[in-house]
């Protein structure tokens, strides 16, 4: 039996055991089943498990030489219940593909596999992935490790659950409005959205559809390097992707290079912000001065940003589900509202939306020729009752919809920049705060060794994994 001490390991070292032969892909995965079984009744992070697809995986990989295992070398991944997986269960969070088994995986999870990831099971997302409260009609509610009672935010909540109990080394994500950075900052792991491109994916319903993208989730900076490694590349199936660069990311994370000014915002201009959360992201990123910084408070202009996200997040649902409205109407949750909304979109509005977003990643770009990186929050709130469905007031402020209180990590959406969830400290009664990590467009390497260096000024690395623990 394979010792459960692993679960605490980081990927990294876990991979190195894989290489030195001290571990084998199949020692991993009964770690794993083990670990779900005690814990994972208690958050439903991965409701569904493919165990016996990935024990035939890891045993073929086993016969390969270890050289020529690619970069995960065996090292098993869970994939959001929103992409594809050969011969799993993909419900994307709906009754109505609750019986649904794809006959062809996703090209992000072919390309995993073929860089030694091994899957073994799918995570919870809310329906279509829809809303930053993890949580559908097929399996229920995803739970904070931290306290069970309150929300791992989403749409990548059972991703970061599962990393925060110990039932993930590294796990897939997605990000539209910020559901890697909101589940990242909820449950205290660390989550990055990409550049557009940076991660190719089978397209569906559009070849241009930008606002959502794929992306790694990690305990740790390295380890979040690592996946990002084994999931970018151009790939001809994707005519957006980008091709691979010549450094990896995990060597540009360990390059101990450090930015020169950073740009701190409470709020980016746009949003309330819980002054608790306020007050530990500031704290947080003064620290940068300690690694020789300028650290000043400034943001770009994306005084846009409502409503251009809601008319093109509008439209993308529009384009992506228009069909399930006119066949499923009566199977669809009510925050799907979107899909309607994108069908009455005039041309003009969707012009205005466009130049909006046009102006801002412009104006973003302006900003990042003076700051190295921008930091802000990852969430305006600490985690909240799960009951929730979602963050309806703010610091007094009541918002008009399901997403707006999404603003900060939607408004780096709309400007096309790569950013990530660092955990950064916890509020008064012990929930994980996020600090948002912000970098020009393509600037993930710069983006990584800087988010390196405050990790290892804030001493929170390590937090993870923990036993889910009961509402204080």
């Amino acid at each position: 039996m394979a010792d459960q001490g692993l679960v605490k390991e980081t990927a990294c070292a876990v991979v190195g055991k894989l290489k030195a032969g001290d571990v084998t892909p199949l020692d991993l995965l009964d770690v794993l089943e083990k670990r779900i079984a005690e814990v994972d009744g208690k958050v439903n992070a991965l409701p569904t498990l493919c165990f016996d697809r990935a024990r035939s995986h890891a045993k073929a990989l086993m016969q390969k030489p270890v050289s020529e295992r690619g970069l995960l070398a065996g090292l098993p991944v869970p994939i959001k219940d929103l992409t594809a997986v050969s011969g799993v269960l993909t419900t994307l969070g709906s009754p109505i593909f609750k019986d649904n088994i794809p006959a062809k995986s996703d090209i992000l999870v072919e390309r995993l596999e073929q860089n030694g990831g091994v899957i073994y099971a799918k995570s919870n997302t809310p329906e279509f992935g829809a809303g930053a409260n993890t949580f559908n009609e097929v399996f229920g509610p995803t739970r904070n490790p931290w306290d069970t009672s309150r929300s791992a935010a989403g749409s990548s909540g059972g991703a970061a659950a599962a990393l925060a109990s110990g039932t993930a080394w590294l796990a897939h994500g997605s990000d539209m409005g910020g559901s890697l950075r909101n589940p990242a900052s909820f449950c205290g792991i660390v989550g990055l959205r990409p550049s557009i491109g940076r991660v190719a994916h089978t397209p569906k319903f559009g070849v241009d559809r930008t606002l959502g993208v794929q992306g790694p989730m990690a305990r740790n900076v390295e380890d979040l390097a690592l996946l990002l490694d084994a999931m970018s590349g151009e790939h001809a199936a994707d005519p957006l992707s980008l091709p691979a660069l010549p450094t990896s990311f995990l060597s540009a994370t360990r390059s101990g290079s450090k930015p020169k000014r950073i740009a701190y915002s409470p709020d980016l201009g746009i949003t309330p912000v819980d002054p608790e959360v306020k007050a530990v992201t500031r704290k947080a990123a003064e620290r940068f001065a300690e690694a020789g910084a300028i650290v000043e408070e400034a943001h770009p202009d994306l005084r846009e940003a409502h409503e251009c996200f809601h008319v093109l997040r509008a439209f993308d649902f529009a384009i992506s589900k228009a069909e399930l409205l006119r066949t499923k109407r009566d199977l669809l949750k009510p925050e799907v509202w979107n899909i309607e909304e994108g069908l009455k979109l005039t041309v003009e509005k969707l012009e205005r939306a466009e130049a909006q977003r046009v102006a801002m990643t412009a104006r973003a770009l302006e900003f990042f020729e003076t700051y190295d990186l921008l930091l802000a929050p990852a969430t305006i709130v600490p985690p909240f009752p799960v009951e929730n469905r979602y963050v309806a007031e703010c610091d007094g402020k009541t918002f008009d919809n399901y997403v707006e209180w999404l603003g900060i990590v939607y408004a780096i959406t709309l400007a096309c920049c790569p950013a990530l969830s660092l955990p950064c400290g916890f509020t008064a009664s012990g929930l994980p705060v996020g600090l948002q990590v912000v970098a020009k467009p393509r600037a993930e390497a710069q983006l990584l060794a800087g988010a390196k260096v405050l990790e290892d000024i804030l001493g929170v690395r390590g937090t993870t994994p923990i036993d889910p623990r009961p509402p204080r």
